[in-house]
């Protein structure tokens, strides 16, 4: 699982979507029998969860919904192409924010019924929301970006992993006086991505999520605040301080990269997404079940923003066009709240972020972990949906090439925030 999050990035801004798809050829619902749906989806183990919930819809309802599954590689431009056309499908699975705006002012999708807010966690909906409006709901599990941490490496050093920001900083000198990186971090230029998680965190301690939701909605100027620069000077100090050792722009992420230094002992900690979980566990099962450690995001002190604040991916989302029979769409998406459904999403190793969700973690592979999650979703006063995703490709991608030049020390962090304030003219 090398990292689900980077297809969606590529994805975003062409407002991409998997949904509840089912075996055969993506159709047109604009073509389909009166109370049919044609629902759209993106290859993926929880795809047999999505067609459960299809067959006992379809077995139940005067409605039909039809799935179907589309690969990876064709799902971009099939789904863009369908989207402006008449042959659009009734429903798609999406990542929500930048993704869904074009087709919200371009008057494509429907809004959904605000009843259904309640069934979800109140941090996991923003990014399924334009303009206030709702337009995707949660249909998978939930991908908050958190500390993890080697527990032999802290055990050995007679260390705790951050609470605070002090404590992160005196880490840092701790583990490099043991020959060991202090943070694993992806600086390749693919798998970059990575440095923008602590961008987002920084920012959101330092100044609150609502800095980077009026960038979102447009207002450019907001990359001035003071928050930012003062960010970029907090990351221009960890690097300068040997915070992510020397050679980390040619690390990439996963197997043989961020991952593979973390399980070894070679780096103490990494910032990443709860997917590296289930990298480990692929890569390196017993690390996985008895070394690997985590906890939330530290606070920094003077801060604006919660603690309790998160970043990631919410989740990701159906949609429903305007294409769709609506009564049918109505009816089908109250089964990505239902028990069969939540449960099917547990057994997958998925964390939903239903409200009945909690009842049913006992049954997750590693229970502790999955109510780790849970939990720091469901506290969350604000989950802020990754920057690159939220904003789309065309802003989103180019944000990323400036981060990775404050990295590598090509930007100075006043040059940083020129350049990225250039991006949009």
């Amino acid at each position: 699982m090398s990292r689900k999050r980077a297809v969606a990035t590529l994805m975003a801004s062409a407002a991409l979507a998997m949904g509840v798809a089912g075996c055969g050829s993506a159709g047109s619902s604009a073509s389909a029998p009166a109370g049919n749906v044609q629902f759209w989806t993106l290859q993926d183990p929880t795809n047999t969860v999505q067609q459960a919930a299809v067959d006992s819809f379809n077995s139940a309802a005067h409605g039909k919904v039809t799935m179907s599954v589309i690969a990876t590689d064709g799902y971009k431009d099939k789904l863009r192409t369908a989207m402006g056309s008449s042959h659009m499908p009734g429903m798609f699975f999406n990542w929500g924010g930048g993704s869904l705006n074009d087709y919200v002012r371009a008057g494509k999708l429907a809004q959904l019924d605000p009843g259904l807010e309640s069934h979800f966690l109140a941090s996991a909906l923003e990014a399924g929301k334009v303009g206030g409006k709702l337009v995707g709901i949660p249909c998978r599990g939930t991908q908050p970006v958190f500390l993890f941490y080697n527990k032999k490496v802290f055990t050995d050093a007679g260390v705790q992993p951050p609470k605070t920001w002090s404590d992160l900083t005196n880490l840092v000198q701790v583990f490099k006086g043991k020959g060991i990186t202090p943070f694993a971090v992806a600086g390749n230029g693919t798998d970059s991505w990575g440095e923008l998680m602590w961008i987002e965190y920084l920012v959101d301690r330092l100044a609150g999520p609502d800095l980077f939701k009026k960038i979102q909605a447009g207002d450019w100027s907001q990359w001035k605040d003071p928050a930012v620069l003062k960010t970029a000077q907090m990351v221009k100090q960890l690097v300068d301080s040997g915070a992510f050792g020397t050679k980390f722009g040619s690390v990439g992420y996963g197997a043989g990269g961020t991952s593979t230094l973390l399980a070894k002992g070679k780096a103490a900690m990494v910032l990443m997404g709860s997917w590296e979980y289930a990298t480990q566990q692929s890569t390196n099962p017993t690390f996985a079940k008895q070394g690997l450690g985590y906890v939330p995001f530290p606070t920094v002190e003077g801060g604006k923003g919660d603690p309790g604040d998160v970043v990631g991916n919410p989740t990701n989302y159906i949609s429903v066009t305007t294409a769709a029979a609506q009564q049918t769409a109505k009816d089908f998406l109250q089964t990505t709240y239902s028990d069969s459904y939540v449960q099917g999403l547990v057994q997958k190793g998925e964390v939903p972020v239903t409200a009945n969700a909690g009842q049913m973690l006992a049954k997750a592979s590693d229970p502790a972990y999955a109510q780790f999650q849970y939990d720091l979703v469901r506290k969350a006063p604000t989950f802020t949906q990754s920057w690159d995703q939220a904003l789309g490709l065309t802003l989103g991608t180019p944000m990323i090439t400036e981060i990775q030049k404050l990295f590598n020390g090509q930007d100075t962090p006043e040059r940083f925030v020129s350049a990225v304030l250039a991006l949009k003219k």
